[in-house]
């Protein structure tokens, strides 16, 4: 198969002992890193309310890491459309793609990102539930695209900045409904391994089989978000998971507590019954949810993984407690994959 492209997903983690601010000055150091290490996107998440997360506005990042970075594509990890206004989501991109022309992805989701409460806060009709997804994602490719028909009252809005080319959607999702809609669509898919690792292999295929081109694609192209932590031993990799493993059953059990560090995952993890243990990280599951592993080993699993399901791009999402780790694993993932990327050439020369 052709080279795996690899990219990133970021959740502006905050990490305990830190501050949300902190967490997005370390997205903004991270994007700048991923841009020389030659990755080849950076999509940053929607998550509301929640003390361990802290981008509830992807949109805002965006417009500051486009300023800190010069290759990389930009992108929504996605943007909560049921929340929003489809022609408030097409102006916003559209300035982006304006500021940043041929880099920006809208990625699309329609999870709430939140609690019920915060998405009844967030809720565009409160008087009476609205699910009218599909006619909100027909709506907004209508007007990013300039699609919608002469008697369409509609076609009489002229959007704004009115730039050549749009920007690139993506349909996210972690459900087989999420893979009908994007073949439906004829839109590029992006599966949340990360979130339901049972059901990858299941969406990625009825995403192609059901596949229809459109103006948007003319043929299925999917990737995937997976978790990633990579360190130069095993012991070290994971000993740095303990924290994500134990985000995982936090947040499962509503508790958003922020990032705990090694040695207090450890030990918290140490008094959870196996059975209960199990429950979130079960071993029947095809692919772990969490690649994690020294560089070779991790390769290892992305590689099989990616040829296994016919892919050529996989989105790393990693959580560790230390920043420094962490782009510590992104640095050791590229090298991993022969990335092409400024920093790796600059070390590569050296050597």
């Amino acid at each position: 198969m052709a080279d795996l492209k690899l990219s990133v997903l970021d959740q502006s983690p905050v990490s305990s002992g830190s501050t949300p601010a902190d967490a997005l000055q370390n997205t903004i150091d991270l994007a700048r890193n991923a841009d020389a290490l030659g990755f080849h996107r950076y999509w940053i998440a929607e998550h509301h309310a929640m003390d361990v997360l802290a981008s509830p506005a992807p949109e805002l990042l965006l417009a500051r890491v486009g300023s800190e970075t010069s290759r990389i594509r930009l992108g929504s990890g996605g943007i909560m459309l049921p929340h929003y206004s489809a022609f408030k989501v097409a102006e916003t991109f559209r300035v982006l793609h304006a500021l940043y022309p041929g880099r920006i992805d809208l990625g699309i989701g329609r999870a709430p990102g939140g609690s019920p409460l915060e998405s009844y806060a967030l809720r565009r009709n409160r008087k009476e539930p609205l699910d009218d997804f599909p006619e909100q994602l027909t709506e907004l490719l209508a007007f990013l695209h300039k699609d919608f028909p002469a008697e369409h009252r509609f076609s009489k809005i002229h959007l704004s900045p009115d730039m050549p080319g749009t920007p690139e959607v993506w349909l996210l999702g972690s459900s087989l409904w999420s893979a009908e809609a994007a073949a439906q669509f004829g839109l590029p898919y992006n599966f949340a391994h990360f979130i339901d690792p049972n059901r990858t292999r299941e969406a990625i295929t009825a995403y192609r089989e059901s596949f229809r081109p459109s103006d948007f694609g003319s043929y299925p192209q999917a990737m995937l978000a997976m978790g990633v932590i990579c360190a130069e031993t095993e012991s070290e990799a994971e000993r740095l998971a303990s924290s994500a493993r134990l985000l995982f059953r936090r947040i499962r059990q509503g508790d958003l507590r922020t990032v705990a560090p090694p040695e207090e995952a450890v030990a918290e993890l140490a008094t959870i019954p196996e059975a209960v243990f199990r429950q979130w990280f079960p071993e029947g599951e095809e692919w772990p949810r969490y690649a994690v592993g020294t560089p070779s080993s991790v390769r290892r699993q992305l590689t099989a993984m990616a040829e296994a399901l016919g892919i050529d791009e996989i989105m790393v999402v990693t959580i560790v407690h230390d920043h420094n780790a962490r782009v510590r694993s992104y640095e050791l993932l590229a090298e991993a994959f022969d990335l092409e990327g400024e920093m790796l050439s600059a070390t590569r020369q050296a050597v």
